[in-house]
C-alpha cells in the first residue's frame, strides 16, 4: 500500500511555543501548531515570529504541521550573538 501525500501549505510564524513548536498561520487563513522537521533540527536552522515557512501536513490531521522549509528572501535582521561564540582558551595556549 502506497504512503499518503503530504498537503504542502505556505504561511507565517506567529509564535515560538515551548518544546520546539511554533504557531503558524498559513495564507488560507487556517492556524496550526508546528514543529521543525529533523533536517531543519540536524542543520541548526532557527525559526523566529515573523519568518516565512512551507509546513507539510497529513490529510488525517489538519491542526498540526511540520515545518520544512524556512524562505530567507523575507526574513529581517537576526538578533546579535545568534552564532558561533569563542571558547576561552586553556592554559597553554590549545
Amino acid at each position: 500500500m502506497a504512503k499518503e501525500e503530504l498537503l504542502e501549505f505556505e504561511g507565517q510564524v506567529e509564535e515560538a511555543l515551548p518544546d520546539g513548536r511554533f504557531r503558524v498561520k498559513l495564507d488560507n487563513g487556517h492556524e496550526i501548531v508546528a514543529y521543525t522537521s529533523g533536517r531543519m533540527k540536524r542543520n541548526r536552522i532557527r525559526a523566529i515570529a515573523g519568518d516565512r515557512v512551507r509546513v507539510e501536513m497529513s490529510p488525517y490531521d489538519l491542526g498540526k504541521g511540520r515545518m520544512i522549509f524556512r524562505n530567507n528572501a523575507s526574513a529581517g535582521p537576526r538578533p546579535a550573538g545568534g552564532g558561533q561564540q569563542s571558547r576561552p582558551r586553556r592554559f597553554g595556549g590549545r
